[in-house]
């Protein structure tokens, strides 16, 4: 299995042995819904639906998947019985993250809030490729192991939250669901162990944290700085105008 990027176009593609498919990645940005999440627990619904689904029902549900799209996001079904689709995946990354220089170099910032990227993807595509492919489009060299993939439902106005585990398919997940982002997203997050695990960061991670909390703190102490010495202003000016000493 290899993995190539070309950033220039927004592509990144997955190659296997025994069959080609890819990834096509493009980026927009949206609202975040609102709603409280909660978390479910329903990750094994998708392994014991797919042992019941022949191909024939597959077939049914890609026509009727593609009769309810209102864009050109259509699924295609192959002869195999493999099926290529887009997932869209919304990023929710609290922490920097660190890409790849040109120069072999490395560097940490932070992805807008609400990003989206749309994946093109096969029905053999788990959690885990969908995640590379991600780290492979913005060039991150951070550890995938950091980050898990969610699903995001809406039932009864309440927004559930429930993460994926490695070996789910997303595609099937988004055919069972139907086009309609509302009632299934996907949302990329960094994986939730409480604390921060400092030492699976390296070196140069470490270093780049660092300058951005410097830099953070020198903004926010000319933020204060200037909000004191215009109070100072006005004061000196109040007093001046009361006749008192400015």
């Amino acid at each position: 299995m290899t993995w190539t990027s070309t950033m220039s176009s927004g592509y990144s593609s997955l190659e296997e042995d025994s069959e080609e498919y890819f990834f096509t990645a493009r980026t927009s940005f949206f609202k975040k819904p609102s709603g409280k999440p909660t978390q479910c627990k329903d990750v094994e619904q998708e392994r014991e639906l797919r042992t019941h689904l022949s191909r024939e029902e597959i077939r049914q549900k890609v026509e009727l998947y593609n009769s309810s799209s209102k864009d050109h996001l259509k699924m295609t079904l192959n002869p195999s019985g493999v099926y290529t689709g887009f997932i869209k995946v919304q990023l929710e990354l609290r922490r920097p993250i660190t890409v790849r220089g040109g120069q072999g170099g490395e560097e940490a910032f932070y992805l807008p809030q609400g990003a989206i990227n749309t994946l093109h993807i096969s029905s053999n595509n788990t959690v885990r490729q969908v995640i590379q492919a991600l780290l492979t489009k913005f060039t991150v060299a951070d550890n995938p192991a950091k980050y898990a993939l969610y699903k995001r439902c809406r039932r009864d106005e309440q927004v559930y939250m429930c993460k994926l585990s490695e070996g789910e398919h997303p595609l099937f997940l988004r055919l069972l669901a139907g086009p309609n982002t509302d009632t299934l997203g996907f949302v990329l997050r960094e994986q939730q162990t409480g604390e921060v695990m400092w030492d699976a960061f390296s070196v140069p991670e470490l270093s780049n944290f660092l300058r951005m909390l410097e830099k953070e703190e020198t903004e926010r102490v000319c933020s204060v700085t200037r909000r004191y010495d215009n109070y100072r202003l006005k004061l000196q000016e109040a007093m001046r105008a009361a006749g008192g000493p400015g």
